[in-house]
């Protein structure tokens, strides 16, 4: 199922694929970003966001000639203050010139707008949740798998704060059972920096890392990490 699932031109599924994610302050590293496969432009992460700013910001990406991942982030889940009708403008305006979107599973309304309008032009979904502070129970994170799919997401992505190795083994579970459809799961914070390069083994199709500034707690720079998967990948 994996295999059948592209982000652009690079096909997910058939090995570690790494995400460079960075805001307006990163955009020059992002379309360098050297050992990554794709990048991911975190909207939220802009002084002053705007449909118009970001789109030429997603037309400079393109340049770097890697697939670009639009994510305009919800302050309830890591991101930058915004109010929803801004968030909708620029991931409408975004569309055409990204390879995918990403959008929390919880954002009922704006996903009842964007996964329909992102399939119709040909675009890749990516639905995720982001517990910041603890690790949920494992049922609740396969549920949330079951309403990303529901919703009509390509892939879901699951992000949670690891507190110990223990909350990595229990994201590390949840990754195995969910592997076959199409899932991303990190574990974030700085016990979870082992999950960047484990969990591609377990079925996560991506692995996110920084060129700067991260926008997650635990992310390893792409060019270190690019190196690591190549050593223990192949």
């Amino acid at each position: 199922m994996a295999a059948n699932v592209r982000i652009g031109e690079v096909v997910l599924g058939d090995r570690p694929r790494i995400v460079a994610a960075g805001g307006e302050a990163e955009l020059p590293a992002l379309v360098a970003a050297e050992g990554a496969d794709l990048v991911e432009l975190r909207a939220d992460l802009f002084d002053a966001p705007t449909p118009e700013g970001v789109v030429a910001a997603l037309g400079r990406l393109r340049g770097g000639g890697r697939p670009v991942i639009l994510t305009v982030r919800a302050e309830a889940e890591g991101g930058r203050p915004m109010d929803e009708a801004r968030r909708r403008a620029i991931y409408l305006a975004g569309l055409p010139a990204a390879d995918a979107v990403d959008v929390e599973i919880a954002a009922a309304a704006l996903v009842a707008e964007v996964v329909p309008a992102a399939h119709a032009a040909g675009k890749t979904v990516l639905l995720s949740a982001h517990a910041l502070d603890a690790t949920p129970p494992n049922d609740a994170l396969l549920s949330l798998v079951d309403r990303a799919e529901a919703a009509g997401a390509d892939v879901t992505k699951l992000a949670a704060h690891a507190r110990d190795r223990e909350d990595v083994r229990r994201l590390l579970e949840v990754t195995l059972a969910a592997r076959r459809r199409n899932v991303v799961v990190i574990a974030m914070g700085a016990a979870g920096t082992l999950s960047r390069v484990l969990f591609p083994a377990a079925g996560s199709l991506l692995t996110y890392a920084s060129v700067g500034r991260p926008t997650a707690p635990g992310q390893i720079p792409a060019a270190e990490l690019a190196a690591l998967l190549r050593r223990l990948y192949g």
